[in-house]
């Protein structure tokens, strides 16, 4: 009987490997395809696509919101990946924003599915746009939500709260929300607007915690010790901004693009 186990138990071990491999050669195929453009492509030195979706153990068969997802880098990723077995809702700004830049953000947005509708016919668009619009996905359906670089954008806006409530709520219990963030050095006392662009750690786990998530882990995956995080236009004077233009441009590109926390929480079940 014990060996009758042993050897179930080498079977499953067996598949669930031979599942993994799968999983990751899939994304390895959509990172390397031709949907992506070539700017994309060149900065996944500094944005680690592969082993930042790995570590937030994104499969191609959930349901995943991605949040404020500007261009559409990681959608270029995501949406081939999710589209035969899973789900990607994009959760954008609201088509009722008077905001120029935010208007302008979605118009781009929608013009590169339109675009290329094999790749994003089935990305569904919802709105994030607080405090009117926070519907991100119908609630507890998500695998995953993920947000890139926009934490500080929130707290500037003095929503930080009520978006990690919004993610905490569309999130099944058991699920992940995976946060990549500039990331502020803890010795300094955190700006609650984060003006420069930068965030601690500390501060994006206490926003979590507070929505009703805990903490499961982090990476360095996305850290770069370049970065000294205190220039004249903050983290938009590093690539790829290049808020300086032409200034000191030379020292910004070989610093590279910012030191960024990866860490993802889970909403209990």
């Amino acid at each position: 009987m014990k060996k009758i186990v042993w050897v179930l138990l080498l079977l499953a071990i067996s598949f669930s490997s031979a599942q993994a491999d799968r999983d990751a050669t899939s994304l390895q195929r959509v990172i390397a395809g031709k949907q992506r453009s070539a700017e994309h492509k060149a900065r996944d030195k500094y944005r680690h696509p592969l082993q930042t979706l790995e570590f937030f153990d994104v499969k191609e068969n959930m349901m995943v919101v991605e949040i404020w997802p500007g261009e559409g880098w990681y959608t270029e990723i995501l949406a081939p990946y999710l589209k035969a077995k899973g789900k990607l809702y994009a959760a954008h700004f609201s088509a009722d924003t008077k905001e120029p830049y935010f208007k302008k953000g979605l118009e781009k947005f929608i013009k590169k599915m339109h675009k290329q509708p094999r790749v994003y016919g089935k990305v569904e668009l919802t709105e994030l746009q607080p405090p009117e619009s926070v519907q991100i996905a119908p609630d507890g359906s998500a695998d995953r939500v993920l947000t890139f670089r926009n934490v500080h954008n929130w707290m500037r806006g003095g929503q930080a709260a009520t978006v990690f409530n919004a993610m905490y709520k569309a999130l099944k219990p058991g699920g992940i929300l995976g946060v990549v963030e500039h990331r502020n050095s803890s010795l300094k006392q955190q700006d609650t607007r984060a003006e420069s662009g930068y965030v601690s750690e500390d501060y994006v786990i206490a926003l979590a915690r507070n929505a009703g998530f805990e903490f499961l882990a982090k990476s360095e995956i996305n850290a770069n010790s370049k970065d000294t995080k205190n220039y004249p236009e903050g983290v938009w004077t590093l690539p790829p901004s290049l808020r300086l233009k032409d200034k000191d441009r030379k020292k910004y590109l070989a610093i590279g693009e910012s030191d960024r926390m990866t860490i993802k929480f889970i909403k209990p079940k």
